[in-house]
């Protein structure tokens, strides 16, 4: 009979083995990959010795295909609980080392597990993908994974945050669950995100396609908007990811985070005043303007890559996070577009679920006219954005830098969208068309058009019409900015605000 030492010896062997994963072999295959190991990974995300792993000794009980005899230490999927900045958060982290990180039914229990404990604990959870897909060997088991942790994914949604890491292979079914989730990350030449590979593709279509142009991570944040940060390695995506915490709440019950602020509150900027070109057809760089408002000139943006002529960044005012929305005049002019359109109302959407106050800088002509934007559903794309902000109750504020024309006005979060403080530079221009548009229209055919034309433009090229009838509250120097918004967020603190008792709304997809 084994004494208690020789148990804690055989405890000690056996965590060893199973912390090998696959073997020193295929670890060091995956290292000249460029890659980290997905208990590396773990380690580097959470704060130092704070790893608690769950489900260890967890197996496959598949015999089919010869499954009896393959070992799959931790079954493929490293599983557990730590801190970030010491915040806790639960994690999960596909070993391909195992079984190329395959998920069968016993993979996809660990998974589900952490899920039901950080909804329980109100906690974040952070997964870590990279894997060869569905294990084919246990068949409906592991479809039936897929869609246990799913289906998780959506009684999640609105209640902790939950991020996606793609850092190797994840294809088929597998992308369904990063697409359900808040965020997703993506590391260069290293992971690519599809439905079907280039192989299926070409024995399909005929078309002829690399991995890397499928599905890599500039495609995803260029093209398709399905992800929303790239990573230039492993480290710097995991730095990227504990940052990215650093902005949000633990779940929807808390509070906006706030850190100290060393930036003073009152911080006026002479530049601003000038910033805007004479010429209001010229464009200028509104990140700009976010990054002399923002504490200490810091934002984190989103999707920095995809639908570029609007912004969408977290950033800092007196320490509180706010989610930030700003059109960007310098590509399109800054009109808003399906993809725009798309990436803003997510971002809106999210924020209000973790009660992140919003600010709107706007300075919008239009929504993009022209067939294709037409075609590609531009009316019930621009209205997800009327319906986010309509929907939206955390403290929201406008501020008008320019050109707030028609529907794209009201689409920026006017007064009638429930902004609780509007300002406007006195660079603004606040009207159903532009003003020249306008004249052309109101004075078609008057022999004094040219002089009517110009007093309408002087008259109407401005903030104060609206802010005569009430819908803009503050007329401010474009130095005063930060201060005002800042005090804006303290007056808007305790806000609350009701929506009618429903199910949900049927929010136009």
């Amino acid at each position: 009979m084994a004494t208690v030492q020789e148990k804690i010896e055989d405890l000690k062997a056996r965590q060893e083995k199973i912390k090998l994963g696959g073997g020193q072999k295929r670890i060091d295959k995956h290292h000249a990959g460029g890659k980290l190991t997905a208990r590396e990974r773990v380690e580097l995300l959470l704060d130092e010795n704070t790893f608690v792993e769950l489900d260890q000794f967890v197996t496959h009980r598949c015999v089919n295909f010869d499954m009896a005899s393959v070992d799959a230490p931790g079954e493929g999927v490293v599983t557990g609980y730590g801190t970030i900045n010491g915040k806790l958060v639960y994690v999960y982290a596909q070993d391909f080392t195992v079984v190329g990180g395959s998920l069968g039914e016993m993979h996809a229990a660990k998974i589900v597990k952490v899920q039901k404990l950080a909804l329980k604990m109100g906690a974040p959870i952070i997964g870590m993908n990279d894997s060869g897909g569905a294990r084919i060997q246990e068949a409906v088991d592991a479809l039936g994974g897929y869609g246990k942790i799913f289906y998780n994914n959506t009684l999640a949604s609105g209640v902790i945050p939950q991020i996606s890491v793609i850092m190797g292979p994840c294809a088929g079914g597998a992308v369904y669950s990063p697409a359900l989730t808040d965020f997703i990350y993506m590391v260069k030449k290293t992971s690519q995100m599809f439905i079907t590979g280039p192989q299926v593709i070409k024995s399909v279509t005929g078309e002829e396609v690399t991995a890397e142009t499928l599905g890599g991570a500039m495609t995803h944040n260029t093209t398709s908007g399905v992800a929303h940060f790239v990573a230039e390695n492993d480290n710097d995506c995991i730095e990227q990811i504990r940052y990215l915490m650093s902005f949000l709440p633990s779940n929807n019950l808390d509070g906006s985070p706030v850190m100290a602020c060393t930036d003073d509150i009152n911080r006026m900027d002479e530049s601003l005043n000038t910033l805007l070109p004479d010429n209001p057809n010229q464009p200028y760089n509104m990140k700009d303007i976010i990054t002399s408002i923002a504490d200490n000139g810091e934002f984190y943006e989103v999707q920095p890559y995809f639908a570029q002529n609007i912004i969408t960044a977290f950033a800092r005012f007196d320490g509180q996070s706010v989610g930030i929305i700003a059109n960007q005049p310098s590509v399109m002019a800054g009109c808003l577009d399906v993809d725009a359109s798309d990436k803003s109302a997510r971002f809106i959407r999210f924020c209000d679920a973790f009660n992140i106050p919003l600010l709107n800088l706007v300075d919008v002509p239009g929504f993009l006219p022209g067939v294709s934007q037409e075609y590609g559903g531009i009316i019930r794309h621009g209205a997800k954005m009327l319906y986010a902000y309509s929907e939206a109750t955390v403290p929201k504020i406008t501020v008008i830098t320019r050109k707030a024309y028609g529907g794209s006005y009201l689409a920026m979060c006017s007064q009638d969208l429930g902004a609780d403080q509007v300002m406007a530079w006195p660079t603004s221009e606040i009207a159903v068309m532009g003003p020249a548009g306008a004249a052309n229209i109101i004075f078609r055919g008057d022999p004094d058009v040219g002089a009517k034309t110009e007093k309408y433009i002087a008259d109407f090229a401005t903030p104060y019409k609206a802010a005569e009838r009430g819908f803009v509250d503050q007329v401010i120097e474009p130095k005063e900015t930060r201060p005002r918004i800042i005090t804006a967020l303290s007056m808007l603190a305790s806000k609350r605000e009701q929506r009618p008792q429903k199910k949900h709304g049927n929010i136009p997809l």
